[in-house]
């Protein structure tokens, strides 16, 4: 690793707060453990964690080709993470606000009978199709030192994304195979799209900062 930590954790904590925030990832893994269980529920987190792997490291291989060519799209790719980072967070603020005034949130719709292989198959193919992953690289590309990056460093950070989106899931997975994690996640959801939408706010500052 020849980055500083820190360039590394900025990244994690942005994939932390947009992976666990309600989207469609979220809401296929809480369905399938809803309606078949556990073992369905895992199988989405493992999906989803192989693809967060395979959107990271094809985003990073990408870029750095266009940045060893074109310098100056580092920059561009700065701004870029800005404007998105802030729709990001206008969205996720707007969810919320939604949330509240609704007093919760509505419930997943489940599929029953579904067995690893299957909730694995279809995290891999919501991941693939979600417009949300794409631009969430692309702010994820902004606030990285893709220029500076060795391989080492790469695999670094698309191991974390990977075990972090697994972790994460798996939580999910657990949690709403149960009646009071759901309750709760009905009740009071919009409470992770606000801190999301905090969140997302002070990295695109940090950005225009030149951080």
């Amino acid at each position: 690793m020849t980055l500083p930590f820190g360039a590394f954790l900025t990244v994690w904590l942005f994939l932390a707060a947009n992976i666990a925030s309600p989207g469609p990832n979220v809401l296929n893994t809480i369905a399938l453990a809803m309606g078949s269980g556990r073992r369905a529920g895992f199988g989405s987190a493992c999906g989803v964690g192989l693809g967060i792997g395979l959107w990271c490291l094809s985003m990073l291989l990408g870029l750095a080709a266009v940045i060893a060519l074109l310098p100056w799209m580092a920059e561009v790719l700065r701004w870029a993470a800005v404007g998105l980072l802030l729709l990001f967070a206008l969205r996720y603020l707007r969810a919320a606000l939604a949330g509240y005034r609704a007093r919760g949130m509505a419930v997943p719709e489940g599929e029953r009978g579904l067995g690893f292989g299957a909730g694995f198959r279809r995290a891999l193919a919501v991941i693939a199709v979600n417009p949300k992953a794409l631009t969430s690289w692309l702010a994820v590309m902004g606030m990285f030192p893709v220029a500076e990056a060795r391989a080492g460093d790469m695999a670094i950070l698309c191991l974390g994304a990977c075990l972090l989106s697994f972790a994460i899931h798996g939580i999910y997975m657990i949690l709403f195979s149960t009646g009071p994690a759901l309750r709760f996640y009905l009740r009071a959801g919009w409470l992770l799209q606000a801190a999301a939408g905090i969140l997302f706010t002070g990295f695109a500052l940090r950005l225009v900062a030149g951080g």
